[in-house]
């Protein structure tokens, strides 16, 4: 990447916290909103608006590749698309829908969030959506010009927020913000508290514990008019700041916001890439979407495990290995090698773990990705597969380490 391609500008940033800090960022954020709708068969993707951000909090090195393919990548490039500027990749609710029997029947669409370093030029943007086989089903390419009025300027969040852990510099470090949902202004305390217990529990596992001076992690106490998060099998809707539901495509568990506008609204300016929300209730269930967030509930006593589990997905880009034979469609195929690193079809093993074969444990373990056959996972039992295991397996920590490589060393 040339450098001379971004904003380089070092900003001095007051927060308005309970622990006033001083903030040292790099560059600015360009902010793209995206429209995905359509069908279990056809998928279309609109632009619905673009904002700015006087701070950038994403990664400094390997700008123009990505860790892992996921479910759908952007690009920006030069004009001439000659040279790639910036590239990330991810998953998306609207992917998962897809493969629901609602999708058979019905069009819907999702919003979806993407921050990427604002260009000092034009650039060329870029974002595809892939099937299960790998195929590209959606794709979108548009000019971005950071002179346009449209982009809306958006300065610092008035939003508060507090740092529970800096490793180093937010040019340097991966940062996480950990974002209250369903707590009101009298418990705000009890989410601090629980934004704490998160973090150490992130940071009892490996690889992060031994790689935590890579990491920053700020608590953002957004604040909500009712204590909780909506529950609709029960009848219950609260009004909340970030509009989590439970019942996400009618799974009791999947618990999950489809207001990504909303969310990203609410940390504007503040120095982050990756979210991690809590919701205050002690009703089990969470989810986890690779490079948008991590949900998990608070107030049950398998806290701690699941939103390891469910940071798993959203920072590391793990699969579950846990599987039930109950989904509509599959999701794994047996010509498609997964882009997740800890399950295997065998279509491209030479690609996963097999030099790691026969050490600490790790084998071939069929069952995994929903399905319990043609589907591997590399050991008896790990985080991604059940709560009552110690930590990750030698093969998810080695995926989570080459993740944390990737964001905080050039390769």
């Amino acid at each position: 990447m040339k450098e001379g391609r971004f904003m380089r500008r070092l900003l001095l940033v007051s927060v308005a916290s309970a622990f006033c800090l001083n903030v040292s960022a790099w560059d600015a954020t360009l902010r793209l909103d995206y429209i995905f709708s359509g069908t279990d068969r056809e998928a279309s993707i609109s632009l619905d608006g673009m904002s700015s951000y006087p701070v950038w909090a994403g990664r400094n090195v390997n700008m123009d590749s990505v860790p892992v393919q996921g479910c759908g990548q952007l690009t920006m490039k030069s004009v001439s698309g000659e040279e790639v500027l910036y590239r990330t990749s991810f998953s998306t609710l609207f992917q998962e829908w897809q493969a629901t029997e609602e999708a058979t029947r019905v069009r819907r669409s999702f919003e979806n969030v993407f921050l990427a370093p604002m260009p000092v030029e034009k650039v060329q943007v870029t974002v595809e959506l892939f099937d299960f086989h790998g195929n590209v089903s959606a794709s979108l390419t548009h000019i971005v010009d950071p002179s346009d009025i449209l982009i809306r300027p958006v300065g610092r969040h008035p939003a508060q927020f507090e740092y529970l852990w800096q490793g180093g510099s937010c040019e340097n470090c991966i940062d996480i913000a950990i974002v209250a949902e369903g707590y009101t202004e009298q418990e705000r305390e009890s989410f601090l508290n629980d934004a704490g217990a998160a973090m150490e529990a992130i940071f009892s596992h490996e690889p992060f514990a031994s790689m935590k001076d890579r990491f920053n992690v700020l608590a953002v106490p957004l604040i909500s008019e009712d204590s909780g998060v909506s529950i609709p099998r029960m009848g219950e809707w609260k009004n909340t700041a970030l509009a989590a539901c439970f019942d996400t495509f009618y799974t009791e568990r999947y618990l999950t916001t489809l207001r990504l506008r909303r969310m990203h609204d609410a940390l504007a300016g503040i120095p982050f890439e990756h979210i991690v929300i809590l919701a205050n209730t002690g009703t089990y269930g969470g989810g986890g979407i690779y490079n948008s967030y991590t949900l998990t509930t608070a107030g049950h006593p398998l806290f701690k495990p699941v939103v390891v589990h469910e940071f798993g997905h959203s920072f590391g880009a793990l699969a579950d290995e846990y599987y039930y034979d109950d989904q509509f469609v599959e999701y794994y195929y047996p010509d498609v090698e997964p882009w997740e690193k800890n399950i295997t079809t065998m279509a491209d093993f030479q690609s996963k773990w097999k030099s790691m074969m026969g050490q600490n444990g790790v084998s071939l373990y069929e069952g995994g990705g929903y399905q319990s056959t043609g589907v591997w996972r590399g050991a008896e039992n790990c985080r991604m597969k059940s709560n009552d295991v110690e930590g990750f397996c030698p093969v998810c920590q080695e995926a989570l380490k080459d993740m944390i490589l990737f964001y905080t060393e050039q390769r």
